[in-house]
């Protein structure tokens, strides 16, 4: 299983979450289940954030009217449109293929209203979703669905794949047509050349920097091992039998 602190943009994780018994406090509504959270405590220090111990879930219909729904991972046990309100019954992550799209980190923790308080939040799609933002601000399939790893929750991760696993943030390389690419991300390059990306950079790499300076010859080894065979667009496609999506905005 993962480390819950290691996450990355583009990593494709097989996420669950064991099914923990619970009661409805409100039917289906508008597409929204709603339940008393099992895992949580109320924050009763929060100041600006006062939850009441309740979590709406999105129902699962198949379609796309409502992309937050949609992104729902919990499902209940049994479905939301045999419950009413005061019924009991199980709420969990069946093993759920997802793709990272943002990790961002809490320094102080984030008041959310409940305990513990989240120190990250990793946004994640469930597969067949991708991520789109338009220039209004709407989005296609959503922004992700929001995990908090060591929130208390007792989520797993299983890591399937992590493209460029052998790169680091910022790393600067050359490849093999000779331009040279800051890696900021599997699908976020930008050549020093100042063209277009393209079809991203020529296998095999040469790692010039890390953090800034040259590079440790291991760390070389490592990229030039890495990329010794394949190419960006055979990672891309493999990413993309794995997660069904698009993997750039």
């Amino acid at each position: 299983m993962m480390d819950a602190g290691e996450f990355r943009v583009g990593d494709v994780l097989s996420v669950a979450c064991p099914f923990t018994p619970t009661r409805v406090v409100r039917g289906v509504t508008w597409g929204w289940i709603s339940v008393r959270w099992p895992w949580w405590d109320i924050d009763t220090d929060s100041d600006f954030v006062h939850w009441n111990g309740d979590v709406a879930l999105g129902v699962h219909t198949g379609g796309r009217a409502d992309p937050e729904a949609e992104a729902e991972l919990f499902h209940t046990d049994p479905p939301p449109e045999q419950l009413k309100a005061g019924d009991i019954c199980r709420i969990g992550v069946p093993p759920t293929v997802v793709h990272v799209t943002s990790v961002d980190h809490h320094d102080p923790p984030l008041e959310t209203g409940w305990l513990p308080r989240p120190h990250m939040t990793v946004t994640v799609l469930p597969r067949g979703l991708s991520y789109r933002e338009f220039p209004d601000g709407s989005h296609l399939d959503g922004t992700g669905y929001s995990i908090q790893p060591g929130d208390g929750i007792p989520f797993t991760f299983e890591l399937l794949m992590r493209p460029y696993a052998f790169l680091h943030r910022g790393d600067e390389v050359a490849d093999a047509a000779g331009r040279a690419w800051r890696f900021d991300g599997p699908w976020d390059w930008t050549a020093f050349d100042g063209e277009p990306p393209g079809a991203g950079p020529e296998w095999p790499l040469v790692l010039l920097t890390r953090a800034g300076t040259p590079c440790s010859a291991k760390d070389a080894e490592a990229v030039g091992a890495g990329t010794a065979t394949g190419s960006h667009q055979e990672t891309v496609r493999n990413w993309m039998s794995l997660t069904e999506a698009s993997p750039t905005p």
